[in-house]
């Protein structure tokens, strides 16, 4: 049987019974596991990358998270004020970002940080890659008005990096979510733009709060020069993995522990 036969008759038993996809899914997440927990001297096991508590980065002043439209396809509030305490940990932060979307998380380290730069598809890209026009046009919507952030344009895997010409102190990795692409992010940006005490987070590391991502967090692994030395973490209450050049507060996650930790969330309309 041609190739084409096989997956037009696997396409059409999914489209027949759907729950079939269940297994496919699953099987994949499976394959993705355990080529990460190759990397076991990682503090990696089967239940994911050793936790840090999303406390041991907060300060008194990290309680607001702003802007924050509750819209598909953002950040949670936790993801977004870890990124802000890393930033206000550092005089004069300079924070680089992979995935602008509509400029959220950009906006709000842009509030603490002395500069941010958002590296995301230009327009054209976009477009070539038949996304709508509208999608494209939201874009930087919070994070185009800022004076102190600046809008790169370009694939992340071929972008001049090295053009940039400095270190950050902080790195976000939000782009494509795919193996290879991590990977490829990951080891381009600890070639170019990780000194000895850039903190490097990844979103979407979890598809839930202390529910692994196998996939991300594989090209993470194998994306990790061996120079790499410090921790690889989970932060709880949030969707991130995080690489501290130093040491940080580790313990195994239990998905069905008592809450360690709670929040109190305010709401107020700013618009």
């Amino acid at each position: 049987m041609s190739k084409i036969s096989k997956t037009l008759r696997a396409l059409s038993s999914l489209v027949r019974n759907p729950w079939l996809l269940n297994h496919v899914v699953a099987a994949d997440e499976t394959a993705w596991q355990q080529r990460a927990l190759v990397h076991s001297h990682r503090q990696l096991t089967a239940q994911g990358l050793a936790a840090v508590p999303l406390q041991a980065f907060l300060a008194t002043a990290d309680h607001t998270v702003r802007p924050f439209a509750f819209r598909d396809g953002g950040s949670l509030p936790t993801d977004l004020l870890l990124l802000r305490a890393l930033a206000r940990r550092v005089p004069r932060a300079r924070y680089f970002e992979i995935g602008t979307w509509r400029g959220e998380s950009a906006a709000n380290v842009a509030e603490v940080a002395a500069s941010v730069h958002t590296l995301n598809l230009s327009a054209e890209e976009m477009r070539k890659l038949g996304l709508p026009a509208r999608y494209i046009e939201l874009h930087g919507f919070f994070s185009h008005p800022l004076p102190n952030v600046t809008h790169l344009h370009g694939n992340s895997a071929t972008y001049d990096l090295a053009g940039l010409n400095q270190q950050f102190d902080v790195v976000f990795i939000d782009g494509d979510h795919s193996y290879e692409a991590v990977r490829t992010d990951t080891r381009r940006v600890f070639e170019h733009l990780v000194g000895p005490t850039t903190v490097v987070v990844w979103h979407d590391a979890s598809r839930q709060p202390g529910q692994p991502r196998w996939e991300v967090l594989a090209g993470i692994l194998d994306g990790l020069p061996a120079s790499a030395t410090g921790q690889l973490v989970q932060v709880e209450n949030t969707l991130c993995a995080l690489y501290s050049p130093g040491p940080l507060p580790t313990h195994i996650p239990d998905l069905l522990a008592d809450p360690a930790h709670w929040f109190e969330v305010t709401l107020r309309p700013v618009s």
